[in-house]
């Protein structure tokens, strides 16, 4: 096994509560495709609370990443594995914070209210009313959910392929666990 550090438990507490709220997320999103009445709307209204409370995490998520940058990767691993890691981290965080804001300019162009946790908190309008702007958005924001769907796919493949092929550290340093791993005494910032 190599001597990978682990992540700092902000870092992980972050990854584990967002990474539930974004496959919850996908799974609403689906469901919103496919139900009607008021249930829909129900649906809706949870979409966009959590997808606020995304942006937000996702922002705290940014400048902990950048307080406190995350244990290197293996030096075995190969250069291509290193750059296709990196990238798409990079994606990850753009589009954990790209797509919350693409839904919220969709439902100002659509003249939408943004009420959000029920009707006593409302969020402004980001963009002018402009209906075809909001057509524009909506199909940005559901190529973006695919995009982000497939990256969270090979996310959880990479973490797996660490896990259980390579056996080299890397899942384990964002497990909430991790702390108790006699790897993780190393660990920067905990």
């Amino acid at each position: 096994m190599k001597n990978v550090k682990s992540f700092t438990m902000p870092s992980r507490v972050l990854h584990w509560v967002m990474a539930v709220m974004i496959l919850a997320m996908i799974f609403i999103g689906v469901f919103m495709a496919s139900t009607v009445g008021s249930d829909y709307y129900r649906l809706v209204a949870l979409h966009r609370s959590v997808g606020i409370a995304i942006l937000v995490l996702a922002m705290l998520r940014l400048g902990n990443r950048l307080h406190t940058p995350p244990p290197p990767l293996p030096e075995d691993l190969p250069p291509v594995i290193k750059v296709g890691a990196h990238a798409s981290h990079i994606l990850l965080y753009v589009l954990m914070i790209v797509l919350p804001l693409v839904g919220w300019g969709m439902l100002s162009a659509g003249g939408y209210p943004i009420p959000l946790w029920g009707q006593s908190v409302r969020l402004p309008p980001i963009l002018p009313y402009d209906p075809m702007l909001w057509a524009e958005l909506r199909s940005a924001h559901t190529l973006l959910a695919f995009l982000l769907f497939g990256l969270v796919l090979a996310h959880i493949t990479a973490a797996l392929f660490h896990g259980l092929i390579r056996r080299d550290g890397v899942l384990r340093s964002m497990l909430l666990r991790a702390s108790l791993d006699p790897i993780s005494q190393e660990s920067h910032g905990d």
